[in-house]
């Protein structure tokens, strides 16, 4: 029976090729969209979900109570380790995690820059990144030992084990190297190549015992059996113990294994983030596959007539209603499985663009059984879900209307057709004018006034020698002619590294917690980033010596301080007073999504990590470089010379908004596209079935462009349905999604209206070449039977 049910399946599409390779192409288009989101969202909630002790591992967060609402971040002070490890037994292992930081490897000849971080002896047991060379109980234990990657280790070292191999670091202090990690997963958050143990900080002078210095991550695992629930209540109250500043700070255990998907804070409760995107793409992927489905559908019913006698027919001899079920949908499982192939190959050469898109490496594994499980799995539920409604609608046909020949197709105002149809539509409207939205909003924060010039500036990192020859190596720059103005900052133009809401100033309120960013910098900060001045002057030590203690505020800290006269007002912080100088207009600090924040420029060179300069624009940027890089390579001869143009980086900050808008219109031109599939095929079948009554019309003097009319008009109804309803529905996501920027753009009707137009003149294209050419064909080869 299965062998006989396969064997029609079969004839049947080649019989009707058309309609075939229209279901095959819609489903496999689906479906191979479908594989790329599943193969996406699967990667991104994969984020460090590979540990062993996933279950027990926490990272500590804050929150704090600031202008009437509760903040949550997961930046800890550097003591806080070592407080949780003497006060709580419940902790079986605890780690800091000094962040990101770059620094110079020698071995030889060699000099190699590498990323990696300082740690705790317990990191290692805490997360599970397995050592290749190494006991893990040793090698972070001596304040001189270092573990490498394998990549590292074979950039330094080549195919030679280097276990006992010693490293110079940053030209000044000898490590041994004690392990060899097994190189990173690609979905870690961490991004590191070298491990060196915390003591080595403490040696060095960088550690510190401020609770309000929140600058490193601490991570805690806790023993087997031990209640999350009790001891997160327990550990709240640590700061009341130990923080003098902020005692009503509390302390939150958070699991790590959440922190990639789910970073986003309202008021101390967790409210989603990455996962936000996932769901969204999760929708996404859904909806293609429906409508893919809903073509199947509205194909195979379309063409119900033609299988009306071969149903009647079977009926007649026999047949019941679950056998003919069966057929059809056998025969929609058939379509599927041909569809599922065909997308596997789409899929395949389409990986390494979606790639480069989504900026990852996916790829399909062919050996995984799992991947076969889901294929199978894929293709009988599209297959059932596809096939289902014309099956059913397809065996319910009466065999003595249909032998009669008084058999006719369903023609009421609403049938489920017509339905379909305007789902189809109204989806692809909503995805239009999720396109356009996300673009536009791209676009007004793309021109947003950035409050300085960022064009041919450059940071370059302060390192080796750098800081002690500073004043000659801007000296040198000058005086090349390659730039035009040098400076000393805290951080990139692009980043802000340090903030507080403990900064005090005359007539301060005492519950004003408002959080105001730090930013520190040197001479001619001013003239380097082009910032324009509203009162007072630029930072000048040379000019004024006095200026060490000066300092530059923007607008908004200017309103915020309630200052009418700000020039010659003072400001306590870190345990200073400082002199205001002069006060520059709002520049963007950090996000160009958020709102302008409180800013503070201190006038301090030794806090400086990077030289900031402005390239002069009379000479080719290749020419400045080379001029710079014979400055630095001569002043800082062990370190390769390395930049960032500041334009550049600040491009970066649009990287996530402008991905997903590359996807939301990838997707939403592939929706219009199996759309306009399903669209084609029901016009092609209507001409088809209409061909004699055309012929009449022709006869009769009808022209081509009302028969064009006659033939596109309820389908271009439909569309119009669509979009009355896609729009509230558009409204609403897109305005719950703009809710996230602080700086956005208004949803103006124009967007609505231009979604509309496109759907119909899409539409109205795919309609209009089945209707014109049913309309110019010979009425005598239609009505040669008559």
């Amino acid at each position: 029976m299965f062998k006989n049910y396969l064997k029609i399946a079969w004839r049947n599409l080649l019989r009707n090729k058309g309609f075939s390779l229209l279901n095959i192409i819609g489903l496999s288009i689906g479906l191979a969209v479908v594989t790329l989101i599943v193969l996406w969202i699967n990667f991104e909630v994969s984020y460090d979900r590979f540990h062993e002790n996933n279950d027990r591992v926490y990272q500590v967060n804050n929150q704090y109570p600031v202008d009437g609402e509760i903040w949550t971040w997961n930046s800890t002070p550097k003591i806080m380790a070592s407080v949780i490890a003497k006060d709580y037994p419940e902790v079986e292992n605890v780690s800091r995690y000094n962040y990101e930081d770059t620094f110079l490897f020698s071995i030889g000849d060699k000099r190699i820059k590498s990323t990696g971080s300082i740690v705790d002896p317990d990191f290692l047991k805490i997360f599970s990144f397995p050592l290749v060379e190494g006991n893990i109980e040793t090698v972070l234990k001596d304040v001189n030992s270092v573990v490498v990657t394998q990549k590292l280790a074979e950039k330094l070292f080549g195919n030679e084990s280097p276990i006992g191999k010693i490293l110079k670091v940053d030209n000044a202090d000898s490590f041994t190297v004690t392990g060899v990690l097994k190189d990173l997963p690609r979905n870690t958050t961490f991004n590191f190549e070298f491990l060196m143990p915390w003591a080595y900080l403490h040696q060095k002078g960088w550690n510190d015992d401020y609770w309000s210095n929140n600058s490193v991550a601490t991570y805690v695992m806790l023993k087997s059996g031990t209640n999350y629930e009790i001891f997160s209540k327990k550990i709240k109250s640590l700061r009341e113990r130990y923080d003098k500043e902020s005692p009503e700070m509390e302390t939150l255990l958070y699991p790590f294994e959440r922190t990639y998907l789910y970073s986003k804070f309202e008021n101390g409760i967790e409210v989603g983030g990455r996962i936000d995107i996932i769901r969204l793409f999760g929708i996404i992927a859904g909806i293609i596959l429906i409508i893919a489905c809903i073509n199947f559908m509205n194909l195979s019913t379309a063409r119900s007539e033609k299988r009306a006698k071969e149903v009647g027919v079977r009926k007649v001899i026999g047949a019941k209603k679950g056998a003919l079920v069966s057929q059809f949908l056998g025969e929609s499982i058939l379509i599927s499985s041909i569809a599922a192939f065909l997308a596997i190959l789409i899929v395949w050469a389409s990986l390494p663009s979606f790639n480069t898109l989504i900026e990852r490496e996916l790829s399909l594994n062919f050996t995984d059984k799992w991947f076969w499980l889901s294929a199978v799995g894929i293709v009988l539920f599209t297959g059932v879900l596809a096939g289902s409604y014309p099956a059913l609608y397809l065996s319910s046909f009466k065999p003595v209307s249909v032998i009669k020949g008084v058999f006719k197709k369903e023609s009421t105002l609403v049938s489920p057709r017509k339905v379909l149809v305007v789902l189809q539509f109204s989806i692809a409207i909503i995805l239009i004018t999720a396109t356009i939205v996300v673009n536009q909003q791209l676009v007004n924060v793309q021109d947003r006034d950035l409050g300085y010039n960022k064009d041919k500036l450059v940071y370059i990192a302060m390192e080796g020698t750098i800081k002690e020859k500073y004043p000659l190596i801007k000296e040198a720059l000058l005086n090349s002619g390659a730039a035009t103005a040098v400076t000393r900052t805290v951080s990139p133009p692009t980043e802000n590294w340090s903030n507080s809401w403990d900064i005090g100033w005359k007539g301060k309120k005492e519950d004003d917690k408002t959080l105001i960013l730090r930013f520190t910098a040197d001479t001619d900060i001013v003239k380097t980033l082009g910032l324009e001045l509203v009162a007072g002057r630029d930072l000048d030590h040379i000019r004024f010596p006095t200026d060490s203690t000066a300092m530059l505020i923007n607008e908004t800290a200017m309103r915020h301080m309630g200052f009418e006269q700000p020039i010659g007002q003072q400001v306590e912080d870190m345990g200073r007073q400082w002199n205001v100088v002069g006060v520059v207009k709002d520049f963007i600090l950090t996000s160009p999504f958020q709102k302008i924040e409180p800013i503070i420029i201190h006038s301090a060179g030794e806090w400086t990590n990077f030289i900031t300069l402005k390239l002069n624009g009379e000479y080719k940027t290749a020419h400045n470089i080379a001029s710079l890089s014979q400055i630095f390579k001569e002043y800082n001869p062990e370190y390769p010379f390395e930049y960032e143009f500041v334009d550049q980086q600040y491009a970066k900050k649009f990287n996530d908004e402008k991905q997903t808008g590359q996807l939301v219109s990838l997707f939403t031109v592939l929706t219009i596209f199996i759309s306009c599939l399903g669209l084609f095929g029901l016009t092609s079948y209507m001409a088809e079935n209409r061909i004699k009554e055309i012929g009449v019309r022709k006869v009769l003097g009808a022209t081509v462009q009302s028969i064009t009319t006659l033939l596109s008009v309820d389908f271009l109804k439909l569309v119009l349905i669509s979009i009355v309803l896609a729009i509230p529905v558009s409204w609403y996501f897109m305005t719950k999604w703009l809710e996230s920027f602080a700086y956005k753009v208004t949803i103006s009707w124009w967007f609505f209206a231009l979604a509309g137009v496109l759907a119909l003149a899409i539409a109205f294209l795919t309609v209009s070449y089945q209707a014109i050419k049913a309309a110019i064909a010979n009425p005598v080869k239609s009505l040669r039977t008559e």
